[in-house]
């Protein structure tokens, strides 16, 4: 999309990271396994972040609409793990 990363000095391993929806305010528990992070200042105009993780704040995932992109930088599928970020598939359905 554009945007930059970089290394994050402690990256997000296993399955206990709290991630807010940032349109419904809700937050799930996310298995994670990434060492680099969106620098969110870097984001073109045409897209939003949609979540962000409880403990650092860090971008958690970005959508854009027009160009029906998303993505997120947590495991959805969460096999083994936490379920409830399977709405996720649903969400990508829908913008399709």
């Amino acid at each position: 999309c554009g945007a930059d990363t970089q290394k994050m000095k402690y990256g997000h391993r296993g399955s206990n990271h709290p991630v807010k929806n940032l349109k419904t305010q809700r937050v799930t528990i996310t298995s994670q396994n990434h060492g680099y992070v969106v620098i969110e200042d870097t984001l073109p105009e045409d897209f939003e972040i949609t979540h962000i993780n409880m403990n650092d704040f860090t971008v958690e995932g970005i959508k854009n609409e027009s160009k029906k992109l998303m993505s997120v930088q947590f495991h959805p599928e969460a096999s083994p793990g936490p379920g409830e970020s399977s709405y996720i598939f649903d969400e990508f359905m829908t913008l399709l």
